[in-house]
């Protein structure tokens, strides 16, 4: 019997989850959280053997609680999920030690087979997304850059982004005129949604 954590923020998705793997002869969940700042704490105390995991988790992502499982509870393989899957996730996804990578979308028998994957030691992830993150682009921003962007997608001023990152405003400035060369962009709003498109915020 393969034990599982399911974490999606998602009520009726985390329950429908949940519904549909123990439907499943030879998956039990043993555990649903609702926020990425539980997952460590659950899969530590009640050792599942797979934590599928939402990439879009409140509080701390997915990405993140993947990369902690695998330092506090290596024994927990994880799968993610994701609803709008780029090749940049991933790439990311396996740079923090996930064993699989799925779209919400796939069929119910999928990622019941994928959970057996990862809880093999194997790899599950879907072939057209594979494809994609071996082909795509490095991602040409810095990480100083990411931060700019990252900041700047939720709508701050060049100011607000200075304050928080701790540089000039001129500072912040430059930084988005090399992001929007760097990303062929047109402006700072084309930058930031072709920057998420690609996985690279």
């Amino acid at each position: 019997m393969i034990r599982i954590l399911v974490a999606e923020h998602l009520p009726l998705v985390r329950r429908g989850l949940v519904a549909s793997l123990n439907g499943e002869k030879d998956l039990m969940v043993i555990a649903d959280v609702a926020s990425g700042e539980y997952i460590v704490p659950a899969a530590m105390e009640l050792t599942p053997d797979v934590a599928v995991v939402d990439v879009d988790l409140p509080d701390v992502d997915g990405l993140t609680a993947a990369a902690r499982l695998h330092q506090k509870a290596p024994r927990c393989k994880v799968l993610l999920l994701s609803a709008r899957p780029n090749p940049g996730q991933v790439r990311r996804a396996f740079a923090a030690h996930a064993l699989g990578f799925l779209s919400t979308n796939v069929a119910p028998e999928h990622l019941a087979d994928g959970i057996r994957r990862v809880a093999s030691g194997r790899k599950a992830v879907d072939s057209d997304l594979a494809i994609a993150a071996l082909t795509s682009a490095d991602n040409p921003l810095t990480p100083r850059e990411q931060d700019v962007l990252r900041i700047a997608a939720q709508g701050a001023s060049s100011k607000e982004i200075a304050a928080k990152l701790y540089l000039s405003v001129g500072t912040v400035r430059n930084h988005l005129s090399r992001i929007i060369c760097k990303t062929g962009a047109r402006n700072r709003a084309d930058a930031v949604r072709i920057a998420a498109e690609t996985g690279w915020l």
